[in-house]
């Protein structure tokens, strides 16, 4: 069974009159998303001494990441003055949750809304989801509204880039499902949906949302930095993932400066193809994408990188696609991710037949790659991979020419 929960105006962290300031909330700045040094700042701003401001930002980050805090008046060891002036200047108010949608499978997204961030700018809607498994979950994260590219088999290819998200918005989505999934101490986990019965319902967390992350890189940087700090909320960075479409001049810096686990989204293995596919290709084409692969920071076979690869019937699915697979990631530390296509509305591919994945799969699997065929999960949510999907629709030109084509002359 399906359930959508409307959280629209019952969202207890959602923006509302600060009491402090008689101003909106969504008006104030944020100190979620902040870097520590930046933190720093604002409470110097806020009237902390600088000798101070260190101490203070530090008693504040694990009030923000390792007990999920909302309201500064819950911050028991700052002085009710503090509170009171940091209520006046900022806020830590989640984005508000539109919807909750809970599939049969335990998968759950949420359709999330954030302020305009500019003067006449209207409010931007992503989607976030989180997948458990008996003995983890992870979460998948948006880094842009919309999308600036055009893969032809996604969903989200079919929204125009609206913006790229801040840093409090990429965490926040972690700090939203870390709150509806009952994660904070003291905590009671739900009982609307499958939660792992684990220390961390969370477990990982991936950046294989809406957008194109190395696209919005200082932002996702400052997001997963926070992330995987020891003192909030403490991810591995072997747990964090970042898929790219093959942003090659990013991706080394990528390694070098997050440090997080690598994902490819290739889908093809000849230059035409992927084109078609991933119109970025054209101008990164596969064998530079590899090659910046081959040099990606720390990359052994305790860091491999996984290889994205959607199964596209009768396009990219024959037994030579597979053996030429093989060939080009030789000497790449790496695991394959097969992933069956998830149809949506209007989409021009189909799922390769189950026997011709496990064809496939064979010949990756002898070859010495690991290869899981990913389960599909959250397609009667249209939260599987490739389905997520806003409001802001853009026609690409492939559909625009079959229109076209499709009309009486």
């Amino acid at each position: 069974m399906t359930l959508t929960l409307d959280l629209a105006r019952r969202n207890p962290n959602a923006p509302t009159v600060n009491a402090a300031s008689d101003a909106p909330a969504d008006l104030l700045p944020s100190l979620v998303g902040l870097s520590r040094p930046d933190l720093a700042v604002r409470l110097v701003e806020a009237g902390v001494p600088e000798r101070q401001a260190r101490m203070r930002s530090n008693q504040l980050w694990k009030w923000i990441y390792a007990h999920g805090v909302t309201d500064f008046n819950d911050m028991t060891d700052v002085s009710k003055a503090l509170r009171t002036e940091l209520a006046r200047r900022f806020t830590l108010a989640r984005p508000e949750i539109v919807t909750e949608q809970v599939s049969s499978d335990g998968t759950r997204k949420w359709l999330l809304r954030f302020p305009g961030r500019n003067p006449g700018e209207g409010p931007a809607d992503v989607e976030a989801v989180y997948i458990p498994e008996h003995d983890r979950g992870t979460l998948c994260v948006s880094s842009q509204v919309g999308c600036t590219l055009t893969c032809r088999f996604c969903h989200t290819g079919t929204q125009r880039l609206v913006r790229n998200l801040t840093a409090e918005e990429i965490v926040s989505q972690i700090l939203i499902a870390r709150d509806r999934l009952g994660e904070w101490p003291g905590q009671t986990r739900p009982t609307d949906g499958f939660v792992p019965d684990v220390e961390r319902a969370i477990s990982n967390v991936v950046l294989m949302g809406m957008g194109e992350p190395l696209y919005n890189f200082e932002n996702v940087k400052e997001a997963m930095l926070i992330a995987a700090d020891g003192e909030g909320l403490s991810f591995s960075k072997r747990r964090i993932t970042l898929s790219t479409s093959g942003v090659v001049p990013m991706i080394e810096r990528a390694g070098a400066e997050i440090g997080v686990m690598l994902a490819i989204s290739l889908h093809a293995v000849r230059d035409e193809l992927r084109d078609e596919l991933v119109p970025l290709n054209k101008k990164y084409p596969i064998a530079e994408l590899l090659e910046a692969c081959r040099n990606y920071p720390a990359l052994s076979n305790a860091k491999r990188i996984t290889f994205e690869y959607v199964m596209l019937k009768d396009k990219n699915d024959s037994i030579e696609d597979a053996k030429e697979l093989v060939r080009l990631l030789k000497g790449i530390p790496a695991k394959i991710n097969l992933i069956p296509f998830n149809p949506w509305p209007g989409s021009p591919y189909e799922c390769s037949d189950w026997e011709r994945i496990e064809a496939f799969a064979e010949v990756v699997n002898r070859a010495g790659y690991a290869s899981p065929v990913r389960t599909p999960r959250g397609r009667d949510i249209m939260a599987a991979c490739g389905q997520l999907k806003s409001e802001s629709e853009r026609v690409p030109a492939w559909k625009r020419r079959a229109e076209e084509e499709a009309r009486p002359h």
